[in-house]
């Protein structure tokens, strides 16, 4: 441990359970700690140091995390807070204490405390004798904390009398071998790598150092995984559960069997003991391979088996699940309406949203926040277009590179730089990495790999060799690339280019490129000095789920999957980025960008929906349902089932918004449409909504209590393009036809113009365009993605638009309250706030201007639009009868062709293709 690291965990252990201190209170205590630490046998650190530990301080206790939702079942039956009396709260004691040791903002810890119980107390009571199978699921963001949840959960479990735990931890090695080492820091408190033949470790680590006493027993290992005779051996040491016993499996088809096997064993040689015990069972990535499909490889149905065959054995049991993607969970399962409500995976008794903290660095900061409106450079992102002649996104097996696109190696130089910056901010002694995912074959990585370290030493030997030589060194070709980069990327830093420049070679001296995948694994962060490591990870699938890669700072990511679970889980980039989210850069290309922004807008609503079904005390059975009829299911529906001809998907329209993304960019359709909308403004005019009566809002016109019969006279005419799957003409008119005499019978109609620009009066509407850009390789595949990155045609905040100034208010503040943000932070609302009180549905009507694509000879295509287009979008408020859906027609050839096959990995196979 540093000198800066044991400071800071002395800090952090004088400020538990005091008041905030005032920004002199906490810098006095540091520099008082700071001058006992020659006592303690370390070195004191620098007077900057010491600020910078005190601003790092201050914004840890400015980091807030909302409780989150909780859907519970009718049933739900309270015990946790009468049995509290009676409960030792040990192993939570010294697991609170080592989160914050080790940094965690006690203000998130407090959250963590509150959840864990609330989850807790919705499991079956392990006191009680009678036999129980409780099942919840936990909903968080992709690396986002969810193990540090589940290992708190863990320990109070154990509290409670939970006297078996397993753990699932993945479908890879080392993601298993990485949550034990976790459970074995959080929970055990010994380093099971360093188990004797008899089972035990000696060294103390984690919990461990601060009370090592009733030490969890483990049949596994960071090396090991569960095998049948070692815990056979080790079976003595349970020693009639006076401890608990815990194991961390893979979720793999032979483990899972050598374990029911054992336990079936135990049970029919006499041994009830162990089956009789209250186990805890923990699926972490639950939507990866526990899904009951049925519809793909037979291994996945196999492990769903196993695990309720597991549970099955148990006379008294509690599965919890935690996932970040559940849009391709056990909710969407189309053609079984009922099967999944009975003895499967689903979580009936309970679902729990974790929000993020305040300081997540996730979907919303990267593909919402992040990215402008205006389409301007993105903060974070950057763009791959250089890839196809070199590296094309879909390439075989024995495909040839002698060179790497140039953004590949900007993407290095980047992250070489920013690890400097990062050691001139003093973070020398943490972890910094790259993530190259690229290729799904592992011959294809190891070239990577190879060509990595090329280009890498060649950095290395010119910064070696002219690295000092001052303002001359800016001569040499390699490093001119270098401050290029910083020029483009990093100018606006703290520390000037000479500064930089001096401290590169001693920052990446020790740089290497390594390679993970099924055929290798040399990711390593051990440390032996007080340098962190600084490493360049190529792999595949092993990088893209659950493994966690040590201060993330630049990635480049070239994959062509568009399903939604696979697409988050691959975003390794998402997490926490103290001190240097600035730093951050990832390159990929545009139209993964805009799946993730899509993404991002769908998760977020995700978590609204679930706030929404708390505050309406709905159950676990109607949140799955209503995530499983939402628009966006659309997108994932072939994930399981990519057959060919069509399918159709029962999908509800209730509180939903559905836009034309993607319009049909032949000359006569795109006419048609254009006339269709001046029909639309026409026959508006001729009822007397003209422009001198209509409202002038943010972003244009306002028309209010218009007949339902304008809007669906515009959708009849509408020709829309098959690649819009949500914008479907017939469900949209049938889910307004069966509402027409009610709820749906006026309607609010937005006319979008800008403030200034030329006015375009073709419609009979005098509009000034917006402009939004289109995919060019979308064109030439025959339609048109507009809205840039976001493929977003409306503004953010247009569903506001007609709402009561009051209830818009009402349901901002409640939105605030519910993600515990305070009253005079800005905050980017989503729409489903508006749905919830919008009275009238809304339809916003758009004139766009196309903008040029960047590829100049696609201006010649023939679809090249030279007129505005007309595009559109729909708010559709909360329906009464919000469990009626409608038939959308799934092309499924269309929907390889628009969002890939499922994401077929060398280590989701287990085999190498080489």
């Amino acid at each position: 441990m540093s000198s800066y690291e044991f400071l800071d965990a002395q800090v952090s252990q004088a400020i538990v359970g005091s008041d905030k201190k005032t920004a002199d209170e906490l810098r006095a205590l540091i520099k008082t700690l700071n001058s006992v630490m020659p006592a303690m046998g370390y070195e004191p650190v620098s007077p900057d140091q010491e600020e910078f530990l005190a601003r790092e301080f201050e914004v840890r206790n400015g980091i807030s995390m909302g409780l989150g939702a909780v859907v519970t079942s009718d049933d739900f039956e309270p015990w946790l807070d009468e049995a509290k009396q009676n409960i030792d709260p040990f192993y939570w004691k010294r697991y609170r204490e080592h989160l914050i040791r080790t940094g965690l903002p006690k203000d998130v810890v407090i959250k963590l405390d509150d959840i864990t119980d609330k989850t807790l107390g919705r499991m079956g009571n392990p006191r009680q004798d009678r036999p129980f199978d409780s099942k919840g699921m936990v909903v968080g963001h992709v690396q986002s904390g969810k193990t540090a949840n589940y290992t708190g959960l863990i320990c109070k479990a154990a509290d409670a009398g939970y006297r078996l735990i397993i753990v699932i931890a993945g479908i890879h090695n080392n993601l298993r071998n990485q949550t034990q080492q976790r459970i074995d820091e959080g929970f055990i408190g010994r380093d099971t790598g360093r188990m004797s033949r008899e089972g035990r470790s000696n060294r103390r680590i984690g919990v461990g150092l601060s009370d090592d006493r009733n030490v969890p027993v483990s049949l596994t290992t960071t090396i090991d995984d569960f095998k049948k005779a070692v815990a056979t051996t080790n079976k003595s040491q349970i020693d009639s559960y006076k401890v608990p016993v815990v194991l961390v499996i893979k979720k793999n088809y032979s483990t899972l069997g050598n374990l029911i096997d054992w336990l079936k064993e135990n049970s029919s040689h006499g041994d009830e003991e162990m089956i009789s015990q209250p186990m805890l069972l923990i699926d972490d990535e639950a939507d990866n391979a526990s899904i009951n499909t049925k519809y793909g490889k037979e291994e996945v149905t196999r492990i769903n088996g196993q695990i309720r065959e597991l549970l099955g054995l148990f006379h008294r049991s509690c599965y919890v699940g935690y996932t970040a993607t559940p849009f391709a969970n056990i909710f969407i399962d189309p053609d079984q309406e009922d099967d999944m409500w009975g003895e499967d995976l689903f979580p009936r008794d309970f679902i729990i949203g974790l929000d993020a903290p305040s300081n997540y660095f996730g979907g919303k900061r990267v593909f919402i926040q992040g990215i402008p409106d205006d389409d301007s450079e993105p903060e974070f992102i950057r763009y791959i277009d250089d890839n196809e002649d070199i590296l094309p996104l879909k390439h075989k097996i024995d495909h040839e590179l002698n060179e790497l696109p140039s953004s590949l190696t900007d993407a290095l130089r980047a992250f070489l730089v920013a690890r400097t910056i990062r050691n001139l901010r003093d973070q020398a002694d943490k972890h910094a990495s790259m993530l190259v995912n690229a290729s799904r074959f592992t011959r294809m990585q190891g070239i990577l790999r190879t060509r990595l370290h090329e280009v890498l030493d060649d950095i290395k030997n010119a910064l070696r060799v002219n690295g000092a030589t001052g303002a001359a060194a800016d001569l040499d070709p390699e490093i001119a690339e270098l401050k290029r980069i910083w020029d483009d990327e990093f100018s606006t830093s703290e520390f000037s280019w000479p500064e930089v420049r001096a401290a590169l070679y001693n920052a990446i001296a020790s740089a290497k490129v390594v390679e993970v995948n099924s055929a290798r694994n040399d990711l390593d962060y051990s440390s032996s000095g007080k340098q962190g490591v600084t490493v360049i990870a190529v792999g595949g699938f092993s990088l893209s789920r659950g493994l966690t890669l040590e201060g993330l700072t630049t990635t480049w990511f070239l994959r062509n999957t568009m399903m939604y679970d696979t697409l988050m889980q691959m975003g390794r980039w998402f997490g926490y980025r103290m001190g240097y989210d600035d730093l951050c850069r990832i390159w990929m290309p545009r139209e993964a960008v805009s799946w993730y922004a899509h993404i991002a807008d769908a998760t977020e609503e995700l978590h609204q929906e679930l706030r929404l079904m708390e505050s309406a005390k709905a159950t676990p059975k109607q949140f799955g349902l209503a995530v499983k009829s939402h628009p966006s299911a659309l997108m994932v529906t072939a994930r399981n089932k990519l057959g060919s001809g069509k399918k159709t998907v029962a999908v509800g329209l209730s509180s939903s918004f559905v836009e034309t993304a993607r319009l049909v960019s032949n000359g006569e359709d795109l006419q048609k449409n254009r006339s269709a909308a001046r029909a639309f403004i026409s026959r508006l005019r001729e009822e007397g909504y003209s422009p001198e009566k209509a409202e002038t809002v943010t972003g244009g016109y306002l028309l209010k209590t218009v007949p339902v019969e304008f809007i669906d006279d515009f959708l009849l005419a509408w020709v829309n393009a098959d690649e819009s799957i949500t914008t479907q003409i017939d469900p949209l008119r049938e889910y307004i036809r069966k509402r027409k005499g009610d709820e749906l019978a006026e309607w609010d109609v937005h006319i979008a113009t800008l403030k200034t620009g030329d006015v375009d009066t073709s419609l009979g509407w005098p509009i000034v365009p917006i402009t939004r850009k289109i995919g060019a390789f979308d064109l030439e595949r025959g339609f048109m993605s507009i809205g840039g990155s976001k493929m977003r045609v409306s503004s953010r905040g247009v569903e506001r638009l007609g709402i009561p100034e009051e209830l818009a208010l009402e349901a901002e503040a409640a939105d605030r309250e519910a993600r515990s943000l305070p009253a005079d932070t800005k905050a980017n609302h989503p729409g489903k706030i508006y749905r919830e009180v919008r009275e009238r549905p809304l339809i916003a009507l758009y004139l766009v201007e196309i903008k040029e694509p960047e590829d100049k000879h696609i201006a010649d295509h023939k679809d090249f639009p030279v007129k505005p287009v007309i595009a559109w979008a729909i708010s559709f408020p909360r329906s009464a009868s919000a469990d009626e859906k409608v038939e959308y027609i799934i092309n499924t050839t269309k929907q390889r062709e628009l969002f890939g096959d499922p994401d077929i990995d060398e280590d989701e196979e287990n085999v190498d293709e080489q």
